[in-house]
């Protein structure tokens, strides 16, 4: 059954391509026309990107790529990363680390290891700059010209980490001569309270600077039912941004970046599920020390957390984007930059009153990294793109993991060091550090060559990694803190790789608005160590690197003067060596092993058609099939489970109907909706920890009248229950772990420009 769903699923992917490819044969001789009386009409809020490194209408980038407009983004509540999945097809995300802390899977490639110290396969970039560690992400979507996701290994431009995509965050640039700004005010639900807002401030004829803020506030929405306890997932926010622009003669431009953010919220809730024996596995009736927990008389949304702490996550970063004019169609572009953050906070994993099994992490990091490339733009058929990168990442990282702290296995009414001796794992803590070091040198090429209406391109990029973990060690304590025993001396490992990824295709434009793609490309995601080690120097192992080979067909297509637009397109993957964090549920004990081979092929559609000036549909649709073909985990054989985050179907929409719009003002409606068909979080593929399909509502009404706006807002409004991350824990510890989707939400926002 699996098999035929999984064959109308590639079939539909395949029908969709066709059909993209037969509308586009018919648009040919419409544009033609077009094009010989005139051009077609201008649609003023088209999306210019620069996913290739180089500025491009978005209908003219031979890739699979969403972009969202800043003002789009700012209407439709995205303020977090999370929040982009309801709007780009094939994306999905796990919060196993929480909220703001997303790890993105796009086309089913995504990484299952939740240690602080990874970098995951889909690349986070701000502003050109890659951020792969967790610490920092911070607070990063307010105030941007728009989001540009990329899907595919991006093995040629970016490389570094880029196995299934990127997803490129923009922020506003300072604007010369011109003063401009807004704020806007918020209130909703749990008692939230917001504000964000910029000004573009002239400082000369050549100089520029922009500051932007953002400030939120709520209640936490997981109601802690424990007496004294904090209620969970709350919102407590803040950052900003400084830029500041300079182009002291023509061809030349300096661009500045500075920014700081801090979120320290009461952390994420955590949804116990007791099993049959109850949180604790029958443990404490076994030692006489109390009773196994069942979670009585509550609510899905409910928890008994005895250990409710903040959540700290500070960032700072500073970023010199530098271009120079070095001759006639050549720009050298350079991208400095430097990172710092740190992410801790206290997560209560059994969501219980009692102490089964708790965690603690603690993750510092530094960056600095250096994008160096020459740009052509030549006015002749061949153009290319020559760039030198480096990247210097430090990371502390800790995690404390405790089982049973509050079993008296002893039986002397007392919890210490002597019940972790006796019983040893239980009534333990286990406490790792160590220092990582990592570098990456890159020398990257991307060229292309214009044949009238075919274009090839290509690129190729060689990338040397090496990495060292120094200092690992990991001790046993009591649950007073008395010191048992040395587990994990201190240990180093490292690792030293070199690769070559890169990139082939061909695009055929069959008429000014239509083009047809294919694209051959490799991506690469370096190796990794392991930060679950806690019982043996053999358990700090290191992954092997990581690669995806990825064949891609597209067609992009516009008709009826541009008013109607449909991207579509088909991929297959080999992906090889997926990293992979391997739990034994009877001991909790994690190692980090790869997984041999993996096929994954799909597609998606992208349509907009603006009906009139009044009326604008969206819609997205992602198709999915993956399969791991050779693999074992946890001692048992993987062979055509799917992979996890990779439902078959995912599908988003949304209307813009513009109801009135006049002198006295504009009043428009904006309904959303969002689909994923069901998934799994792990590859062992256990059907009672699945997540089905779930559909989520929202959407805005919006009021303008001159630089006075309003918006009303809200999100998941049928309250939909769903998990974002669920783990089998049920043998060791007697519940699974679930991490729960944000309920329903609403608010008004009020807002001037100026």
């Amino acid at each position: 059954m699996a098999d035929h769903a999984h064959g109308k699923s590639s079939c539909f992917t395949l029908a969709a391509i066709l059909f993209a490819a037969s509308w586009a044969q018919q648009v040919v001789a419409q544009e033609t026309a077009i094009s010989a009386a005139g051009s077609a009409a201008d649609i003023s809020d088209e999306i210019v990107v620069t996913a290739q490194k180089r500025t491009e209408r978005l209908q003219d980038v031979p890739i699979s790529v969403s972009a969202i407009g800043g003002e789009a983004l700012q209407k439709s509540r995205i303020t977090q990363a999370d929040d982009l999945v309801s709007k780009v097809a094939n994306l999905q995300i796990t919060a196993t680390v929480g909220e703001g802390t997303p790890i993105f899977s796009l086309r089913g490639v995504s990484m299952s290891d939740f240690s602080l110290n990874q970098t995951p396969p889909v690349a986070t970039y701000y502003d050109e700059v890659y951020k792969g560690n967790f610490a920092f992400l911070g607070v990063a979507l307010y105030d941007l010209e728009r989001v540009e996701v990329l899907r595919g290994p991006q093995g040629t431009l970016y490389g570094k980490n880029t196995t299934g995509g990127a997803v490129n965050l923009i922020s506003r640039r300072p604007k010369l001569g011109m003063t401009e700004g807004y704020v806007n005010l918020g209130y909703g639900n749990y008692n939230r309270h917001e504000a964000n807002g910029a000004a573009n401030i002239p400082l000369g004829s050549n100089l520029a600077a922009r500051i932007a803020f953002t400030f939120a506030r709520a209640d936490g929405w997981f109601k802690n039912r424990f007496p004294g306890g904090h209620d969970l997932s709350a919102t407590r926010e803040y950052a900003v941004r400084g830029s500041l622009l300079w182009e002291p003669t023509d061809g030349i431009s300096f661009l500045l970046r500075a920014s700081t953010s801090l979120q320290n919220p009461w952390n994420y809730g955590i949804l116990g599920e007791p099993g049959p024996d109850g949180i604790g596995a029958g443990a404490y009736e076994a030692f006489g020390s109390g009773t196994s927990y069942f979670r009585n008389g509550l609510g899905r949304r409910e928890t008994e957390s005895n250990s409710t702490t903040r959540r700290h996550a500070r960032t700072y970063a500073v970023a010199l984007t530098s271009n120079f004019d070095m001759a006639e169609g050549l720009t050298l572009t350079s991208v400095t930059s430097w990172d710092k953050g740190r992410l801790i906070f206290d997560e209560e994993t059994d969501g219980a009153p009692n102490q089964t099994l708790e965690s603690s992490y603690v993750d510092r990091a530094t960056q600095f990294a250096q994008d160096l490339r020459l740009t052509s733009d030549l006015g002749g058929p061949f153009n290319f793109i020559l760039g030198a990168y480096y990247n210097r990442e430090k990371v502390f990282n800790s995690t404390e993991l405790g089982f049973f702290k509050d079993l008296d296995t002893t039986g002397d009414g007392v919890v210490d060091n002597q019940d972790c001796m006796a019983a040893f794992p239980l009534a333990c803590n286990f406490i790792n550090s160590f220092d990582q070091l990592k570098h990456s040198y890159a020398l990257y090429s991307d060229m292309r060559y214009d044949l009238g209406d075919v274009t090839i391109r290509g690129g190729l990029r060689y990338t040397h990694d090496d990495g060292k973990l120094t200092n690992f060690v990991s001790d046993a304590f009591g649950a007073d803190g008395v010191f048992v025993a040395s587990l994990i001396p201190p240990t180093t490992r490292q690792f030293k790789a070199d690769r070559i990824s890169g990139k082939i295709g061909l695009d055929y434009k069959i008429a000014p608005t239509v083009m047809l793609y294919a694209n051959l490309s490799r991506g690469y995601r370096g190796a990794s160590f392991n930060a679950q080690a806690y019982f043996s120097p053999d358990e700090v192992t290191v992954a092997k690197p990581e690669t995806v080979d990825a064949f891609e067909i597209g067609a992009k297509a516009q008709t009826a003067d541009r008013r109607i637009t449909l991207n579509t397109a088909a991929f297959y993957y080999k992906y090889s060596n997926q990293q992979f964090v391997n739990v034994d549920p009877q001991t909790a004990v994690l190692t980090l092993v790869n997984v041999d081979r993996s096929r994954i092929y799909g597609g998606e559609a992208e349509l907009t058609v603006r009906a009139n000036d009044a009326v604008v549909v969206h819609a997205g649709l992602g198709l999915l099939s993956s399969r791991i073909q050779e693999g074992t985990l946890s001692g048992a054989n993987l062979k055509g489970n799917k992979l996890s985050n990779a439902p078959s179907l995912s599908f988003n929409g949304s209307v813009d109907i513009t109801i009135l719009d006049n002198d006295s003002g504009k009043f428009s409606v904006h309904p959303e909706m969002s689909y994923v068909s069901s998934q799994y979080f792990e590859v062992l593929n256990k059907p009672f920890i699945k997540q089905r399909g779930y559909v989520l509502l929202g959407g805005h009404i919006d009021y303008e009248a001159g630089p006075f706006t309003a918006s009303v807002w809200g999100k998941n409004l049928s309250n939909k229950y769903y998990a974002t991350s669920r783990i089998d824990t049920l043998d060791g510890f007697g519940l699974i772990y679930n991490h729960v989707g944000a309920p329903r939400s609403y608010g008004v926002t009020i807002g001037y420009k100026f």
